[in-house]
Order: C-alpha cells, then structure tokens, then sequence
C-alpha cells in the first residue's frame, strides 16, 4: 500500500503547510478528526463506506488547496472501489452476455418517430384546407368594396347640429392637448433635480492591498451607507465571516456545495473578514457588486474595511 501512504503524507504535508491543525481541518471540513487521521494513515476500514471515502478525500483536498480531482486520479487504483465501479467490473468480465433480440415493442418504437411525423404534416395539410375552405364560404358583400364606417351616415341628421357637434369635439380635444402639455411640465425634471441625482452617493471598493502573511487582501468600502455580503458557491468550499475581535459573524460557518448562496447585512460592522477555503469556487458581492480578487490563490482571507457615509 505504497500509494496509500504517499496519499496520506502528501495531504498532510499540505495540511501542515497551511498551518492547519488536525483540528482546525475539523472546524474548516466538518468531518470527524478520527477519519482524518484515517485518512492521513491510509486506514479507510474505519469510514463509513467506500462512497465517503472519496467524498472525504476530495474535500481534504480541497481544503489545503491541491487539486482533488487530479488527487483522486493520481491514487484511484489504491483507493476502495465504489458499488457503481463493481457492478461495471462484474459485467465486463462475465463470460457470457445476453443477446438481445428485436420484439414487436422495439420496432414500433423504432417506427414511432415515422408515425408521429406522418400525424404532423396531415394535420398541418387539414387546418390549410379549412382555412381556404373559410375564406372562399365569405360572401362578396363581406370581401369586396366594404364600406368604411367613416363613409356610412345618417340621412335625418341637422346639419346646425352637426356644425355644433364639430365646434364641442374641436374644444373638447384642445382643453385636453392642454392637459397633457401641463402634465409633461411637470413631470419633466428640473436641472437642480438633475444635479441632486448626481451628487448621490457611489459605492467605490479600492484595489486590494496584500497583507505580509500572503493570504489575506484588504479592501476599503467607501462612497455607501450599507455593506451588505452575498457569496455564490460553485463547489465545496468553507465559508466563514468574522469581525475584528476573531469573533464569528457568520451563524454556519461551514462547507457550502455548489448552489448555495451565503447572504449577511454587516452594515452595522466597519470591519469584516471573510475565510475562503476554496476562493476558486466562490464570488463574493459587495451590495451586489462583483469583488475582484487581488491574488488568485485557493484558500485565502478577503477583509472589507468600511467607511461609512453619514
């Protein structure tokens, strides 16, 4: 099991180049210290299953920044197979294989597409003749040389009143041309408006600066009055916020999966700092806007310092 060990003095050289304790690796993965040490001494006979054997592995991996995937290529074939790799292995070396035949049930559905397509142009061919069918059935009364409603009127009416009738409708649409020039003055901004909506407050996040420990960048928030936290995660990945005390912010401080939105209001804070255990596979926004990152490294702190607008 020569393999084995290499996996587990690898990950825990790692672990060790982290400044992670056993531990702490606890607190970052969520997984029991004891299959830790499983881990790091190639004893997967304590773990729960050959599934959570790879699955551990993977966010071991993950949680001092080496690559889990190229890990659990590189030792595949020292680690526990899985029941979906046995069921594979046992029917490609059975000796003999059913052969399958074509039934009835087969060749409909082989001929099933044919018929469906079949329906389709008669149906399309049914609702073009109906449609000739209708518009030949209009008689030439109703087609041709129809008499525009302007055109139709009423041989009894007086022509004084229709004068009348005229002189209302014109004074009826300038009292409401009229309206609608006063509703657009008022409605139409004024430049002092204009200038107010400039003068609002815009949120600008400095370029991150890098602490002397090589993991932690620091940000300045300025030009808002809220910091409010979304991080979408990609992957498995330990989140967790704290303040300028060490002391936890973030309620579940843990490993998020892909799909997991992580939302807190630190408005109230003028400092925050924000622990990544896979940054690779997170995106923090800063009232909705898009941080970037100064430094592209794996596991890494991101402080926000806030100066808030009065």
């Amino acid at each position: 099991m020569l393999l084995v060990a290499e996996l587990g003095t690898r990950l825990k050289e790692a672990r060790l180049s982290k400044g992670y304790s056993l531990d702490d690796l606890q607190e970052i993965t969520k997984i029991q210290k004891r299959y830790l040490v499983g881990i790091e001494e190639g004893n997967y006979s304590i773990m729960p299953g050959s599934f959570y054997v790879r699955a551990f592995i993977k966010q071991y991996a993950e949680a001092v920044g080496l690559n889990a995937e190229e890990i659990l290529e590189t030792y595949k074939s020292e680690l526990p197979a899985t029941p979906n790799d046995q069921v594979s292995q046992s029917m490609t070396n059975s000796p003999s294989r059913r052969k399958v035949t074509k039934g009835p049930s087969n060749k409909m559905m082989e001929a099933m597409p044919k018929i469906i397509v079949a329906l389709f142009i008669v149906v399309i061919i049914v609702a073009i003749w109906v449609l000739w069918q209708s518009k030949n059935s209009a008689g030439p009364s109703e087609v041709e040389n129809p008499t525009p409603p302007e055109m139709e009127y009423d041989t009894n009416v007086n022509p004084i009143d229709s004068e009348k009738d005229k002189k209302d409708k014109e004074n009826k649409d300038a009292q409401k041309d009229d309206k609608e020039n006063t509703d657009s003055t008022e409605e139409t901004p004024t430049d002092e408006d204009q200038t107010d909506q400039t003068e609002e407050l815009k949120q600008t996040i400095s370029a991150g600066t890098v602490e002397t420990d090589g993991a932690t960048t620091s940000y300045t928030l300025t030009g808002t009055d809220a910091m409010k936290i979304k991080i979408e995660v990609s992957g498995p990945t330990f989140v967790g916020i704290r303040n300028q005390q060490q002391q936890e912010l973030l309620t579940d401080s843990r490993v998020y999966n892909a799909g997991e939105v992580v939302e807190f209001d630190a408005t109230t804070q003028n400092f925050v700092r924000i622990r990544l255990g896979n940054s690779t596979q997170a995106k923090i926004y800063i009232n909705d806007e898009l941080l970037t990152y100064a430094q592209q490294i794996v596991t890494q702190n991101i402080v926000i310092n806030f100066n808030k607008e009065q």
